[in-house]
C-alpha cells in the first residue's frame, strides 16, 4: 500500500502499533508496518537495552518511540525520584487513602524485595521535559529509529527542527481539531488524531468526528486515524475519509506478545466497551483504562483529587503493586480503548495484521461494488 505515511517512513503498510513492549513493536515492524514503543517508563540505561534488541528482531526494518512531554505536570517531581522523595511528597490522605484500599482488597505490604522492586520502578518513571530529553539522545543513537512521536502538547519548533536533522521524523497525538495548527507551526511531520475511544490519554471527542476535521486542518500534513480501530472494516473507514494510516494500540494488549500478565488479560477478554472509562485515577491526567474496584475507589466521592502528573503516577504505584501480588484482579485495571469490548481471547500480532488486512480488502470491494456499472 501507497500513502504519504509508507512513502514518508519507507514502510509497506499503514499500521501502527503503539505498545510498551519491544516483542509487539518487533512483530509489527517485521510484518511491514511500523511498531512505536512507549518509552516513558524506561531509564536512559533500560530503553538503550530494549532499543538494542529491537534493532536485532526488525530484519533490518525501521520502528518508532513514543514519548510523554506534558505540557502542565509537577515541576517538583523533574528531578529523578526516589522511593523515599516520592512518600515524602505524597500528602498523607493519598497515603491514608491508599492503604486503606489495599486493606479492603487484602492486599498486604510490600516484602523487602517488593520495596526494592517498587522503588526501581519509581525510579523509571520519565513524563517531565527533563527526564525525557535523557530518552530522546538514547533513540538519536538507534539509526532504525525514524519516528517520535509526543504523546501530550506541542513539541517546541527548534526542538522537531533539531530531532529532523538527527534523522527522526516528528510526530505528534491531538485530540481536538483547536489543537492543529499549533502542530503544524511547529513543524511535525504527521499527526495522530486520536478520538476518545482510544485508550489512554483522550480527549472527548469521538474519532468519527475528529477524523476529517483533523484531516482538513493540516492538509497536506498526513494524519494517521487512532481511536477504535481493531479491524480492517475499521481501518477502510478511516482511509475513506483521507487518514493515510491508522495509529493501534489496544488490540495489541490481547496478543500472545504482549507484556500483559494472564490475569490482566482474562480482565480484559471479560470487559465489554463500556468498560473502557476515562479516570485520572493512574496519571492524574483524564486517562481511558479499564474499570474497576480500583478506579471506582478514586472516582468516589471520598478519594482525595489526583495530584498533577507525574506525581499521581508515582503515588500509586505501590497500591497497583500491593494489589497486583495480592491476585486481587478486580482491582486491576490498565490504559486500554473502548476496542476492549471486541477482544475476546488471546491472538497474535501476525494473526491481527492478516486479518486486519483481509477485512480491509472485503471493505473497500464492497464499497466499489455500490459503484459499480450493470
Amino acid at each position: 500500500m501507497k500513502t504519504p505515511a509508507t512513502e514518508l517512513l519507507n514502510i509497506e503498510l499503514p499500521i501502527f502499533a503503539f505498545s510498551h513492549c519491544r516483542d509487539v513493536v518487533a512483530a509489527v515492524s517485521r510484518a511491514g508496518g511500523m511498531g512505536v514503543l512507549g518509552i516513558s517508563a524506561f531509564t536512559p540505561e533500560k530503553l538503550e537495552e530494549e532499543l538494542a534488541w529491537i534493532d536485532a528482531h526488525v530484519d533490518g526494518k525501521n520502528y518508532g518511540v513514543d514519548i510523554l512531554i506534558p505540557n502542565r505536570y509537577d515541576k517538583a517531581a523533574s528531578q529523578q525520584m526516589t522511593l523515599a522523595k516520592v512518600r515524602a511528597m505524597v500528602p498523607p490522605e493519598h497515603r491514608v487513602f491508599s492503604d486503606n484500599l489495599c486493606e479492603q482488597a487484602g492486599a498486604a505490604p510490600l516484602t523487602a524485595e517488593g520495596e526494592t522492586q517498587l522503588a526501581h520502578h519509581i525510579g523509571n518513571i520519565h513524563m517531565t521535559p527533563e527526564t525525557a530529553e535523557e530518552l530522546v539522545s538514547v533513540a538519536l543513537s538507534h539509526p532504525q529509529v525514524t519516528l517520535l512521536v509526543n504523546a501530550l502538547g506541542t513539541p517546541p519548533k527548534e526542538r522537531v527542527a533539531d530531532l529532523q536533522a538527527g534523522g527522526l521524523k516528528v510526530g505528534s497525538l491531538i485530540g481536538k481539531a483547536e489543537h492543529a495548527a499549533a502542530q503544524v507551526e511547529a513543524g511535525v511531520d504527521l499527526i495522530v488524531a486520536q478520538g476518545s475511544e482510544a485508550g489512554g490519554h483522550t480527549g472527548k471527542i469521538s474519532s468519527m468526528v475528529l477524523w476529517p476535521q483533523i484531516i482538513a486542518a493540516v492538509a497536506p500534513v498526513p494524519v494517521l486515524a487512532a481511536g477504535g480501530i481493531g479491524n480492517g472494516r475499521q481501518m477502510a473507514a478511516a482511509m475513506a475519509m483521507g487518514a493515510a494510516g491508522v495509529w493501534c494500540g489496544s488490540i495489541w494488549l490481547g496478543t500472545a506478545e504482549s507484556e500483559l500478565s494472564a490475569a490482566m488479560k482474562a480482565r480484559l477478554f471479560q470487559a465489554g466497551a463500556d468498560d473502557a472509562i476515562q479516570s485520572r485515577s493512574r496519571t492524574g491526567k483524564p486517562c481511558r483504562m479499564l474499570r474497576s474496584k480500583f478506579t471506582e475507589a478514586w472516582d468516589g466521592a471520598t478519594a482525595p483529587a489526583p495530584l498533577p502528573m507525574p506525581m499521581q503516577t508515582m503515588a500509586v504505584a505501590e497500591s497497583l503493586m500491593r494489589l497486583e501480588r495480592a491476585h486481587a484482579d478486580d482491582y486491576l485495571t490498565y490504559p486500554v480503548g473502548q476496542l476492549v469490548g471486541n477482544m475476546q481471547h488471546e491472538t497474535s500480532v501476525r494473526h491481527i495484521i492478516q486479518d486486519m488486512l483481509e477485512d480491509f480488502i472485503a471493505a473497500t470491494e464492497q464499497l466499489n461494488a455500490l459503484l459499480a456499472n450493470d
